[in-house]
């Protein structure tokens, strides 16, 4: 049988999304996305183009489209920390290459927002920005970036770098957290994790 796709959003305000580009879940059954111009021809410039902006999204649960933030030029990787309370996303400019950290309120929306960290001043050194992330169970943060994959705390302290010498777009936690799997250029990567407490 084929499957059965379903639009859960594709504009804001009446005006056609960009090409949204990652996305994550919030236990509420919410959809937290990030929207940069990248699957535009001619990106931000492009003539089809319709919002002025790049944005950050939530899609709650009757289908409403909401604008979390626009303040950032190219929105990319989107996760929540364990307890939904803290919304990473990074921003893979060259000009403005960092992670960003909102707190979201009740509403599920921006109540706070920070800089989580900026790697721009490595942009020039190493291949790669950031990119995708993901979060472990226990709160460490899992980022493609400048020279690979960078591992936080949530104090946004680095634990440690996975260089993988390629540029790494992206990076995934099987569902026992054994494995951290990464997409570096033309690779598939897979290496065994140290338990973090």
């Amino acid at each position: 049988p084929k499957p059965n796709f379903v639009t859960i959003t594709d504009n804001y305000e009446g005006k056609r999304l960009n090409s949204p580009n990652d996305i994550t879940i919030k236990s509420n059954g919410e959809f937290y996305f990030t929207d940069p111009p990248y699957g535009l021809e001619k990106v931000e410039k492009d003539p089809a183009k319709e919002l002025p902006f790049q944005g950050v999204y939530r899609v709650d649960t009757t289908g409403k489209t909401f604008l979390l933030t626009k303040e950032l030029s190219r929105p990319n990787g989107i996760a929540f920390s364990p307890d939904e309370k803290t919304l990473y996303v990074s921003n893979s400019d060259p000009e403005k290459a960092l992670w960003m950290a909102y707190e979201i309120n009740e509403q599920g929306n921006i109540a706070h927002e920070k800089i989580f960290y900026d790697a721009t001043h490595l942009v020039d050194k190493e291949k790669g920005l950031p990119d995708g992330l993901k979060v472990s169970k226990s709160g460490i943060i899992f980022a493609s970036g400048p020279g690979g994959v960078w591992i936080f705390n949530k104090e946004a302290k680095v634990l440690g770098r996975i260089k993988t010498g390629e540029i790494t777009s992206n990076c995934a936690l099987d569902t026992n957290e054994e494995y951290l799997y990464m997409t570096a250029d033309n690779y598939l990567l897979r290496i065994r994790l140290k338990q973090y407490p």
